[in-house]
């Protein structure tokens, strides 16, 4: 009997252990900065690393959470620096977060091979339609959740439009988008002057180091055809979340774009100290909670009303 009381009392205490062994899914959660340079330090920490809580390939969506979220960067950012506060943030609650760069110069030294969305858009889609399938193969998904960032907005665009997206995304999230370019409108911009001028995008993709700059101008030839019939596909939610104080969307409502499958937010509407500019927007907690919300529209979060400063948040 106390042989049997022993084994018993053993069993017990093992369990108790094991009980208070973390699992994956009890991890300590990760940092979460609200500051958009935070990826910076990262980037030089880390040189050509993927932002904490992102590209772990193993990660196999939960029933709760059956989307990957694919976090599509800027100008001139990459995997890393863009997605300091996103990426952690998506890992905690639960999700399969994956990044890429694009639109980089891989073949050059870093940091120079850091310095992504300089290529042509349309090639820089390319290379997102190539990044999805790896994503859904390695999470045996059927479908990506996409949040994207000033470029990345309009290449998810293209992607979901003209590559076969669109059987292939549930949303698209845009932070700081340009559904009608920037700098103007189509009556007067640079992209429809250098038109009225003879020179093509053909030949703007010329344009030294970012070839995708002039792509990104109002009544340029890629917006042109990316608007032609309507920028948004049947089946897709499309959340667009933009700042009055952006200072390369110009003005800021040419990210805000109406259809039957879209919200349109902007931070400042109930919240006027968020004066997040272009890229304090990709870190305010205000933003990211719009975003949170559009992924699981079943079960909203509070969303807060902090004060953030442009660039530094």
């Amino acid at each position: 009997m106390r042989r049997i009381g022993f084994i018993g009392g053993a069993v017990l205490a093992a369990a108790m252990l094991i009980g208070m062994v973390p699992t994956a899914s009890a991890q300590a959660p990760l940092p979460v900065p609200n500051g958009f340079l935070a990826g910076v330090p990262q980037e030089l920490g880390n040189p050509g690393g993927s932002a904490p809580g992102s590209n772990d390939w193993s990660c196999k969506p939960s029933a709760e959470h059956p989307n990957p979220v694919v976090l599509v960067h800027g100008t001139g950012g990459n995997r890393q620096t863009n997605w300091a506060t996103y990426a952690p943030l998506l890992a905690n609650e639960g999700y399969c977060v994956f990044a890429l760069t694009y639109g980089n110069f891989p073949e050059q030294p870093w940091p120079l091979s850091a310095i992504g969305g300089m290529q042509e858009i349309s090639s820089s889609a390319a290379q997102l339609s190539s990044f999805v399938d790896q994503v859904l193969a390695a999470a045996g998904a059927e479908k990506v959740d996409l949040i994207g960032h000033s470029q990345g907005t309009v290449i998810n665009g293209y992607y979901a439009k003209f590559l076969g997206g669109a059987d292939k995304v549930d949303n698209v999230i845009s932070v700081a988008p340009l559904w009608k370019g920037t700098l103007g409108n189509e009556q007067a911009s640079i992209g429809r002057s250098m038109r009225d001028l003879g020179i093509s995008d053909a030949a703007q993709a010329g344009f030294p180091i970012c070839k995708a700059c002039l792509n990104m101008a109002a009544g340029s030839e890629f917006i042109d055809n990316l608007r032609a019939g309507g920028v948004y596909m049947p089946g897709i939610r499309y959340t667009n979340i933009v700042t009055r104080y952006d200072e390369l969307v110009l003005p800021y409502t040419n990210g805000l774009e109406p259809g039957p499958n879209a919200t349109n937010i902007v931070v400042q509407e109930g919240c006027e100290q968020d004066i997040s500019d272009h890229l304090a927007i990709a870190a305010s907690r205000r933003s990211a909670m719009f975003a949170l919300n559009a992924l699981d529209s079943a079960n909203p979060r509070q969303v807060p009303c902090d004060p953030v400063w442009p660039i530094v948040g």
